[in-house]
């Protein structure tokens, strides 16, 4: 019995560790990219020029292709889960 007691707080210790740190890779990752997101925000602009900046579909699709590629290797490393991984890309595609 007692070996069975260490190895259930061994592995709730380990689980919580992964938590924890999983945790706090995403949140680090929010940040990065609420912090790209805010560089790449347009500034405003003044009144008298009305004419839009010319589009670049190609990079931002570019952009978003890594976005999606670093997605995809956090979840097959167990960083994120599936929700996790479903609600950024469709952030990612939303935007």
């Amino acid at each position: 019995m007692p070996g069975l007691i260490r190895g259930v707080a061994r592995t709730a210790a380990v689980a919580g560790t992964a938590t924890a740190v999983s945790n706090r890779v995403s949140r680090r990752q929010r940040g990065r990219w609420a912090a790209q997101q805010a560089s790449e925000a347009p500034s405003p602009q003044p009144a008298s020029s009305a004419q839009p900046p010319p589009a670049s579909p190609a990079p931002d699709m570019t952009s978003k292709l890594e976005q999606l590629k670093q997605l995809g290797e956090l979840k097959d490393q167990g960083v994120l889960s599936e929700a996790e991984f479903e609600e950024q890309k469709r952030r990612i595609l939303g935007s």
